[in-house]
């Protein structure tokens, strides 16, 4: 985007930070998603901050793996983020993981043992949580707070070694438990996993938390931003106090609101739910609010970078318009997507004064949008073409611009034709519609005279190709489904995705490739799907020209 704007926050710091000297004016942020699912719009916009900033400054971002949680990540996940970010355009200095410090990590840990400021507890999750107190009542030490140093560096031992099972033992930051900040009442550094790591893999039985991991790998790093979410600012004190009492880098974190987004859910936990319980086809269904969801559903990283720089950087939490989202692709689909016709609901129509047999190659710009319109395809035209059902009426009401008896309108790119009649099934249902052409009202060499107020597409029978068109819709019905009453999936709309099997499209679109995007005139605009086939094209709906949405809120 070019237009000027002021400095947001994290910028401001920046600034501040780098005409101070600070750090030798060096800049280094990182990105650390946990390899437990696909990313979504909120992660695309804590990527376009932390990359885009870094870049603003000369300088760089580490993409690190929080791979602490062995049970829930997956290499699946892991190649799906690399792709997801080189996608939006971004690459990343370092790529690393957390499991790169895990022998560090565990040092780190013996030396808080060492300083008498970590222990190992015997008590059950159950027991820790009473212990702790509340808000407004302190807590109480658990019989293990106040063992030795040596026994403690023993217990932690043997947990690394192996001798306990699963929840039998913790390690416990030895701190304050009457803080205000809950997080600081002796929070858990280590908890003890039997399960195989995607990159360690058995080595270790013992797993640091976020809270121990995160700011310690950001210090190894020499990370000099630490940006986060708002849920992250109770973490804060602690992030620091691990650092201080180990004296080491003092890497700093900033606190950013997260992307709340209306007819939609951003918890990984319930986008998980949708994809078990097959509510959708997977993390990929155009439907979903993923990265991948949004890349096969025909979304551009330029339009989703350009969402994340209008919705701005803030210090509290708001809903952004879904609606903005798919401003931003319109806008940049109006620039770049290639005209094309498709028919949905066909019906033939027979130019009965057109030469039966000829056929004749029209033209039309790619790209009116853009100057030279980006070459020109060719048409085929013919005395029998197909038009939508819903072009013509029957009884044309009075302010009816389109196909009627008697009534004239143009072919897109072609003709203006008048309509003289039609032919009907037992059924009642219109078959054919038989008109005349105006030979001389060719498009772009119109010497007619003639001026008609409707232009209407069509296609020409004998070379129109089929194809499935997936028209989607948002995937929920109300604004915030998750604040909703009763289960987050009754809200799901049930129109989110309507197929239509035998829709007709231009030849030309057989060559059509996934992410490249189509304006189909009148009906929005469109993408070749993944599950194409050669001989059976499906199409995605992007988004609808306009706003129906915005229609709709209007009149309720």
């Amino acid at each position: 985007m070019s237009e000027e704007r002021s400095l947001n926050f994290l910028e401001e710091i920046i600034e501040e930070d780098l005409s101070n000297g600070k750090n030798g004016g060096r800049i280094l942020t990182r990105f650390p998603p946990e390899p437990n699912g696909y990313l979504h719009i909120g992660h695309a916009k804590s990527i376009c901050l932390n990359f885009g900033i870094a870049k603003k400054y000369n300088g760089k971002t580490n993409l690190r793996f929080d791979d602490t949680n062995p049970t829930t990540e997956d290499v699946e996940y892991v190649d799906s983020i690399r792709e997801d970010i080189k996608w939006l355009g971004f690459e990343w200095d370092k790529e690393l993981y957390s499991s790169d410090y895990f022998d560090q990590l565990y040092d780190f840990a013996v030396a808080l043992i060492k300083m008498g400021l970590a222990y190992v507890d015997d008590s059950t999750a159950e027991e820790i949580a009473a212990a702790k107190g509340s808000p407004t009542e302190p807590g109480k030490p658990t019989p293990n707070r106040s063992r030795s140093i040596e026994e403690n560096l023993q217990l932690f031992e043997d947990m690394k070694d192996g001798k306990y099972p699963d929840g039998a033992k913790v390690l416990r930051a030895k701190i304050d438990l009457a803080s205000p900040n809950m997080h600081l009442r002796d929070p858990l550094m280590y908890r003890i996993k039997h399960a195989h790591h995607h990159r360690t893999g058995d080595k270790w039985c013992l797993y640091p938390m976020y809270d121990f991991a995160h700011g310690q790998s950001d210090a190894i790093e020499e990370i000099t931003h630490s940006i986060c979410t708002l849920e992250f600012v109770p973490h804060r004190p602690l992030y620091e106090w691990f650092i201080q009492q180990l004296n080491i880098f003092p890497s700093k974190q900033y606190e950013f609101a997260r992307l709340n987004i209306n007819y939609t859910v951003m918890s990984k936990r319930k986008l998980l739910q949708l994809v078990n319980e097959n509510y959708v086809t997977g993390w990929d269904d155009p439907r979903m609010p993923t990265i991948s969801g949004l890349r096969r559903r025909g979304y551009t990283p330029l339009s989703i970078r350009n969402f994340s720089e209008r919705i701005g950087v803030a210090r509290r939490e708001n809903q952004i318009d879904l609606g903005l989202l798919e401003f931003c692709i319109r806008e940049d689909l109006n620039k770049s997507a290639w005209r094309r016709m498709a028919v949905i609901d066909p019906v033939k129509l027979i130019i009965t004064n057109y030469p039966k047999g000829q056929t004749e190659l029209l033209e039309g710009e790619n790209n009116p949008e853009v100057e030279g319109g980006e070459g020109v395809r060719s048409i085929p035209f013919s005395s029998e073409l197909w038009i939508e059902r819903d072009d013509f009426m029957e009884e044309p009401t009075k302010k009816y611009f389109r196909l009627g008896p008697g009534l004239m309108v143009r072919l897109k790119h072609a003709y203006i034709i008048q309509c003289d009649s039609f032919v009907k099934d037992d059924s009642g249902r219109v078959t054919e519609i038989h008109c005349t052409y105006i030979p001389e009202s060719r498009s772009g060499n119109d010497t007619s005279g003639i001026h008609v107020k409707g232009t209407i597409h069509w296609l020409n029978v004998e070379s129109a190709k089929t194809a499935e068109i997936r028209l989607y819709d948002r995937l929920f019905r109300v604004e915030d489904p998750s604040n909703e009453e009763g289960d987050f999936k009754d809200y799901i709309n049930p129109e989110s995705l309507t197929v239509i099997k035998n829709a007709l499209i231009e030849p030309d679109l057989a060559n059509a490739v996934p992410g490249f995007g189509y304006q189909f005139i009148r009906k929005g605009y469109f993408t070749l799907d993944t599950d194409s086939r050669p001989d059976y094209l499906v199409f995605n709906r992007t988004v609808t020209l306009k706003d129906a949405w915005a229609k709709e809120l209007k009149k309720s």
